[in-house]
């Protein structure tokens, strides 16, 4: 299962494992769960019944979004992780895999660059 499958890294990951011969990817769209809600993530637990989670969705919205919401961002992401490893450990899953994500300082200077990430934190 490939949670954010449809996003910009989730398509690229699902290609490459497509090609490497998995032959079931399921990529649960946000319409059918909200992987914030405990209910939905036992339900595409049970419903895609997966080996290996590889947990890429995230709430996002951009830099704007970001600093207009960064309280609400922060809880649906760390919720959406928490609930699927959680689930995912009682389910018996053989590999959970996450992309971590940051957040960036409000003295980050925007446009930003990789080396100005960390400024202010």
């Amino acid at each position: 299962m490939v949670t954010g499958g449809a996003g910009f890294l989730g398509q690229h990951v699902v290609r490459k494992l497509e090609k490497k011969g998995c032959k079931e990817v399921f990529v649960p769209r946000s319409r059918d769960y909200n992987l914030v809600d405990m209910e939905a993530v036992k339900r595409v637990y049970r419903d895609a019944r997966p080996e290996i989670v590889i947990h890429l969705a995230a709430r996002v919205g951009g830099i704007g979004a970001n600093m207009k919401n960064p309280g609400r961002f922060f809880y649906e992401n760390l919720m959406m992780g928490v609930q699927l490893i959680e689930q995912g450990r009682l389910a018996g899953i053989e590999k959970f895999v996450a992309v971590v994500r940051y957040a960036l300082s409000k003295f980050t200077p925007v446009p930003f660059k990789e080396e100005s990430l960390w400024e202010g934190s």
